[in-house]
This record gives structure tokens, C-alpha cells and sequence, in this order.
């Protein structure tokens, strides 16, 4: 379970829903993987998605293909290709977004800049994607117990 976080542990044995290592490689190919597409995968397959590498840009290209394919296999139809944003704000550094302060805000807690630096790009996508208001984010405090952040009371 390498790829996958401790507050992930509810669905992971089944893979009933898509798991944060895919999105974080779903945003970083510009795919729009539907819940409904994921669900007419078998366990092989998303396991595929999980393992399957998407760094390079020749691993981005060959996982954007590889979805297509399999989307186009199971259902007949293509998913959506999304901009890909090369400033994404998991990549930046230097500022925690508003929306990941405000929902550290709730728990009365204070991400750090050199606490945020810390985080791995997967980790800033993770609190980012649950730091939406229109994400069940549920998982925003474990998430932060999990990446060690939950002893930073201002």
C-alpha cells in the first residue's frame, strides 16, 4: 500500500473510488477520469493506473494514452482532456494557498511555509484537492496527522 495514504485506507482494498496517486496523475497528464469511468475498470486495471509511472513527460504522454484507451475499451467514448496548468499550485513553494490555510483555520492549525516546503508535490496536491470547499474533505485533518502538520497551533 506504497502509493497510497493512511486516511485512503477505507477504499483501498477494493478501489472503489479513485485514489489521490491517480488524481495527482489525472491532473498531471490533463485527463478528466469520471467516477463512472473508474468504476467500469477491473482491479487489474486500476491497480495499472495506480503503479503505472507518470514523471517524464514521455510517462505523462504514455499514462494520458493509456487511459484514453482503456476509457474508449470499456465505455466507447474518450474522457475529457483538461488544460495542464505548469504553475500548479502543489509546485509552488513559496505560498500556501488561501484555500489550504482556511481549512487548516477550522482545526485551529497553522501550516508553516517551511512545514509546506517539506510536503511532497503528491502531499501539497492532496491538501489542495481537500481544501475544496466542493470536495468531501473529511480527510483534510488526517491527511494532516499523516504528513506530520497537526502540532502547528498559531
Amino acid at each position: 500500500m506504497a502509493n497510497f495514504f493512511k486516511f485512503e485506507t477505507d477504499f483501498v482494498d477494493s478501489l472503489r473510488c479513485i485514489p489521490m496517486i491517480v488524481r495527482f496523475k489525472l491532473d498531471t497528464c490533463g485527463v478528466k477520469l469520471k467516477l463512472h469511468h473508474w468504476h467500469n475498470f477491473n482491479q487489474i486495471e486500476r491497480e495499472l493506473l495506480v503503479n503505472k509511472p507518470c514523471s517524464t513527460p514521455q510517462e505523462i504522454e504514455e499514462y494520458k494514452q493509456s487511459i484514453h484507451n482503456l476509457v474508449y475499451l470499456k465505455i466507447g467514448e474518450y474522457p475529457k482532456n483538461l488544460d495542464i496548468n505548469p504553475n500548479a499550485e502543489w509546485l509552488i513553494l513559496e505560498e500556501i494557498p488561501i484555500e489550504v490555510q482556511k481549512k487548516a483555520q477550522e482545526f485551529n492549525l497553522t501550516i508553516s511555509i517551511s512545514q509546506w516546503q517539506k510536503l511532497t508535490n503528491l502531499q501539497r496536491f492532496v491538501l489542495i484537492k481537500l481544501s475544496h470547499p466542493s470536495h468531501e474533505n473529511k480527510n483534510f485533518l488526517p491527511a494532516l496527522k499523516e504528513f506530520n502538520i497537526e502540532y502547528s497551533n498559531p
